[in-house]
């Protein structure tokens, strides 16, 4: 029996190992943790190969498709709408993760440091028809709670998340805040490489601590770099402004929404720089 058991995960192991996957999460997320009932939600993919994984926003991915597939015609369409503009890239062979992220109107490539240290329970579940297991780990300032299936041996999850031995169909924080519950799972036959827009600029590789000082400086002042960028001009209505008048504006708009960005998902960025 032990051994049916050991060649049947083998099995499973090859079946999974030999195709590419695509992994479907619901993300749920409290922006504001001054308005815990308003919770958002946006539909994550995790893109898993052979040598790498992407995980990213669908709606980012339609965006960037539908801009590509038509500045091919010689048309220009205007990006579709989504939240979360992120791309996180593991590197399975080496188990380095990165991530492709925009500040202001620059794009950036950073390599982060991400060393979980898992703690299995003992407690068991089910979840899609899979039997799981509960782990707990620290990661960017929050206790996180992962349940993971080992008779799927792809040792991936969402976000940054990885390191147990079976896919993690589920993972929260203990506050609740955020969230992240499989939805699907299907074959890609072919390799998964992200559609990158083809009329914006390349990634700028930054270390991680020039990235953190990089997004701290545009939280606290998110139009610096517009300075002497935008032109004196009239409004519809023929009302003369100044650009210094427009970016005044546009600043104090821009810091009452960062002000309701309160409660990010690396949480410690932003306790750290209170400190």
């Amino acid at each position: 029996m032990k051994l049916f058991l050991n060649l049947l995960f083998l099995f499973c192991f090859v079946l999974f190992s030999a195709q590419s996957k695509q992994f479907t999460y619901e993300y749920q997320f409290i922006s504001d943790s001054t308005d815990q009932k308003n919770m958002s939600k946006e539909i994550m993919i995790l893109n898993v190969g052979k040598e790498k994984s992407y995980y990213y926003s669908l709606d980012k991915y339609i965006s960037d498709s539908t801009i590509n597939a038509e500045s091919k015609k010689g048309m220009m369409v205007m990006p579709l709408l989504y939240t979360i503009s992120e791309i996180d890239i593991k590197d399975l062979t080496n188990k380095k993760v990165s991530f492709e992220t925009k500040v202001g109107d620059s794009k950036y490539l950073v390599d982060q440091n991400v060393n979980l240290k898992w703690i299995l329970s003992n407690e068991f579940g089910e979840i899609l028809n899979y039997k799981v297991q509960k782990a707990t780990t620290e990661f960017g300032g929050r206790k996180w709670i992962a349940w993971f299936a080992k008779d799927i041996p792809i040792h991936d999850g969402p976000y940054k998340f990885h390191g147990l031995p079976g896919l993690i169909l589920t993972m929260e924080d203990t506050t609740s805040s955020h969230k992240f519950i499989l939805k699907g799972i299907k074959n890609i036959q072919n390799t998964f490489e992200y559609p990158h827009r083809k009329d914006e600029s390349r990634n700028a590789k930054i270390s991680y601590e020039a990235y953190i000082k990089t997004y701290l400086q545009y939280r606290a002042d998110p139009t610096a770099y517009l300075v002497g960028r935008i032109p004196d001009q009239r409004d519809s209505e023929g009302n003369f402004r100044t650009g210094e008048q427009i970016i005044r504006e546009q600043k104090k708009f821009m810091l009452e929404q960062i002000s309701k960005d309160n409660n990010i998902i690396e949480i410690d960025i932003l306790k750290n720089n209170r400190k």
